[in-house]
């Protein structure tokens, strides 16, 4: 469950094109790395995260106290695990597995809710077990590029049971339609927000948690003392001014027309099967033979991320990430060299 996409860039040695791992190319952008750069100036000073959080608050339209700046929505599910007493946690997937993984590492008895490939691995509030006291659910859902209605997940939401939403790709959703990020009326809601991946701050560490106050109370209640560095607070402060907004929804409207592309290139190979609606920027896609086809695309310089670590896909399964049309243009030759390699059981 520990496997993510980094490990097939990081793995494969220098070369490869990317495009198993979910964060945008060509970033951060320049004015986003100049405001890095100068907070450097006050690295002598302890960090002082209430601007940021001010700037978290204002983004949704909610008070201050209902906002935890994060070393990455990554330490965000490690804080749940380890503040949140479920008796009955349940992770909906197939999703992003770090959340389950911190909940194992916390002595938390996991369910599962498997969604159904058959069903478009759409959501069905009744799925879920009516006594799970902590639901974990992702918002667009890594991997398979599903955006679930919002009033589907807000029927998850109950006294006694906290519900957590994870939304790290709901601003590369033009409109973030479906988001419950401003919402103060469901019980128990916590949403998760990244800014890994529209502003490729993966090495800097920085997202956030929106809650009620009491319930971002117990996740601060024992954590290390200055848990977020002040580049990341001075990163997470600008990307909610409004011109970074704006910028944002401009990229969510590109890369929606890049994952067009994307799915119209790869609709042309016989064998391959892509998963839609989708919504993120990635898209999954199956083949029969797909730990095959994944090998191979290496050989030819592109790396590409499995998809049998998500609980609930299997081997025959692969996850794509958005890129440009000139990238994607590339990748489709190389996968169809690949694919015209394979014979009917996968080898040459």
């Amino acid at each position: 469950m520990r496997h993510h996409g980094d490990a097939e860039v990081r793995d494969g040695g220098a070369g490869l094109t990317d495009l198993a791992v979910n964060v945008r190319g060509g970033t951060p952008p320049g004015w986003l790395k100049e405001r890095i750069a100068a907070s450097l100036d006050g690295l002598a000073a302890y960090p002082d995260g209430r601007a940021a959080r001010r700037a978290v608050a204002a983004r949704h339209g909610l008070p201050d106290d209902r906002v935890l700046l994060t070393a990455g929505a990554a330490e965000a599910f490690v804080l749940l695990a380890r503040a949140i007493p479920a008796r009955r946690p349940v992770v909906v997937h197939p999703q992003f597995t770090e959340p389950e993984a911190a909940l194992r590492d916390a002595g938390r008895p996991v369910g599962r809710v498997l969604l159904d490939e058959s069903d478009g691995f759409r959501l069905r509030p009744g799925q879920v077990p009516e006594d799970a006291d902590l639901v974990v659910i992702g918002n667009p859902t890594n991997p398979t590029s599903v955006l679930h209605p919002a009033e589907d997940i807000a029927a998850l939401a109950r006294p006694g049971r906290t519900l957590v939403v994870d939304e790290a790709f709901m601003d590369a959703v033009p409109g973030e339609p479906g988001s419950l990020a401003g919402r103060t009326d469901l019980p128990g809601l916590v949403v998760l927000r990244s800014l890994t991946k529209t502003w490729g701050l993966a090495g800097l560490r920085v997202g956030y948690v929106l809650a009620a106050p009491e319930t971002v109370a117990a996740l601060e209640h024992g954590r290390p003392l200055w848990p977020v560095s002040t580049p990341a607070l001075v990163a997470a402060e600008a990307c909610c001014e409004p011109a970074a907004l704006a910028e944002a929804e401009r990229v969510a409207v590109r890369v929606a027309a890049d994952r067009a592309h994307l799915a119209a290139r790869l609709d042309r190979f016989a064998g391959i099967r892509v998963h839609g609606p989708a919504a993120g920027p990635f898209l999954l896609i199956r083949h029969p033979h797909a730990a095959a086809v994944r090998a191979r695309l290496r050989d030819h310089g592109f790396a590409v991320r499995r998809g049998d670590t998500f609980p609930g896909l299997g081997p025959q399964w692969l996850r794509l990430a958005v890129r440009d049309r000139d990238t994607t243009d590339r990748f489709a030759a190389a996968l169809e060299k690949v694919l015209r390699t394979l014979g009917p059981d996968g080898d040459r």
